[in-house]
């Protein structure tokens, strides 16, 4: 069950007389991550990322047991879908980070969809519901100390609501429309091709995670928003969210600065903050069945935050904060920006498959005001499907992120060694790279092994014996069920 969040830009052709021979060839572009035209071959069958949505269902692998009921079909003809996603990670740091040891950390999600033309006869409109379940605990915040989170499942234990929205299309299809509780991840700042990965930043990229309040409108909080996205054809899409700028008041004075211990349940639904601003606009190529070139898209895009943020190296007085002198107190800063440029890029399609072969993808941001923790990030990776005889569904990846500390940031790392006289590392940079296969047990049942190892976890931060935390090896395994 896919699940309609706007138009879905498919293109289909009729097949009724042609030959099995002839429709090996022929080539449907259908939904791919973020909503968008697919054009990643190498998008894999589960994710955990919040923008890849559902594929397939394990239900028909269960026979009898997958409905006992019968009541999926019922309740789809009548305009409701529902579906479970049940995800599971077993991982553990053998060297490297704060400390060694392993966790067990699991997620169910569960989405509900409503067609309110099916329900009711308003045509265009949907209402979309998705809830998270979350146990277990986190191997980087306990373990490794990296900012570029190992798994994008990881979270503070807890039973939230992450989106409620609804959605109007309108102009045939090219406009949508969308109003309620959502999150940025969802949409914004998505490839197709990274969806692979287990470590958070190639979702929601640190450098939007760390930069912005609460993390920003992203896992495993969202915000009240307005979001309007334009299709008019042609592979051309330009969208843009207006969010109440902090999920949870985490960036407020003398509140408790965990931002997920203050929005518990996700239903804090704040709308007095600041706002947030993420715009984009993205070209896809060659996503017509019958072009010759390989698909690919090319987005640009941005942020702009308007709320006030504490400078990370001066009070109020202009004193580095490391001064014994200092009021302790930040000097005011005015708002958060950044731009981000992303490629995402069919290499090579097996003959005669749509689905099949070797993605590549590209993401590059820059935040240069000076409330910014990191002011640049990247990251890249590649991704084949079937690469395997007999084993068409199965999709290995390797890829590899890097986000740099802001040179304010870097200045107050100085400053505290200048005035404490304690020789301390200096925070520079944190690097992860991972590779991972994920295998396709069943067609909504997948398990996948995976590797990564983190250079300078924390960017270099000093741990308990005052020397930088090693680099970090991480292994572990991940199972995904999808209902």
């Amino acid at each position: 069950m896919s699940l309609k969040l706007l138009p879905r830009f498919t293109v289909g052709l009729a097949l009724v007389a042609a030959p099995a021979a002839a429709q090996q060839h022929v080539r449907t572009i259908h939904e791919g991550a973020g909503a968008d035209p697919r054009i990643s071959v190498s998008q894999p069958e589960s994710t955990s990322q919040a923008s890849g949505g559902y594929v397939r269902s394990i239900e028909p692998s269960l026979g009898p047991l997958g409905d006992p009921l019968g009541i999926r079909p019922v309740l789809k003809a009548r305009g409701i879908e529902y579906s479970l996603t049940y995800i599971a990670d077993v991982l553990g740091n053998p060297t490297g980070g704060i400390r060694q040891g392993a966790i067990v950390e699991d997620r169910l999600n569960l989405r509900l969809n409503l067609d309110l033309d099916r329900l009711a006869g308003w045509e265009g409109a949907t209402i979309h519901a998705n809830a998270y379940f979350i146990h277990g605990t986190g191997l980087s915040r306990y373990y490794v100390g990296d900012l570029l989170t190992t798994s994008v499942i990881e979270a503070l234990p807890s039973s939230r609501l992450y989106v409620l929205w609804f959605d109007q299309s309108l102009m045939d299809g090219q406009l949508g429309l969308r109003i309620g509780q959502q999150a940025a991840d969802t949409e914004f700042f998505v490839s197709q091709t990274a969806t692979l990965f287990v470590n958070s930043t190639f979702g929601w990229p640190a450098i939007t995670g760390l930069d912005l309040p609460s993390g920003g409108p992203a896992y495993p909080l969202s915000a009240p928003a307005i979001r309007a996205k334009y299709a008019p054809g042609n592979g051309f899409s330009l969208q843009v969210g207006l969010y109440d700028g902090d999920p949870a008041g985490a960036n407020r004075p003398g509140q408790d600065p965990e931002a997920q211990r203050l929005n518990r349940t996700g239903t804090n639904f704040r709308t007095n903050d600041p706002a947030l601003i993420v715009a984009e606009a993205t070209y896809a190529y060659n996503i017509e069945p019958e072009a010759k070139g390989l698909p690919g898209d090319i987005t640009l895009g941005g942020w702009q935050h308007f709320g006030r943020f504490d400078s990370l190296r001066f009070d109020i007085t202009g004193v580095p904060l490391a001064d014994p002198n200092a009021s302790g107190i930040g000097r005011p800063l005015r708002g958060n920006a950044g731009l981000y440029a992303i490629y995402d890029q069919t290499l090579y399609r097996e003959s005669g498959k749509d689905d099949e072969g070797l993605g590549f993808f590209v993401r590059a941001a820059y935040s240069p005001t000076r409330s910014s923790l990191v002011d640049a990030y990247v990251d890249t990776g590649l991704a084949y499907k079937g690469l395997f005889e007999g084993r068409d569904d199965d999709t290995v990846g390797v890829s590899l992120a890097h986000a740099r500390i802001s040179d304010d940031a870097r200045r107050a790392d100085r400053d505290t060694i200048v005035y404490t006289g304690v020789p301390m590392p200096r925070r520079r940079a944190e690097t992860v790279l991972e590779a991972t296969y994920q295998a396709v047990v069943v067609p909504g049942f997948t398990v996948q092994p995976d590797i990564q190892y983190v250079f300078h976890p924390g960017a270099g931060v000093a741990g308990p014996d005052g020397r930088r935390l090693r680099n970090a090896a991480v292994l572990g395994v991940r199972a995904t069920v999808q209902y």
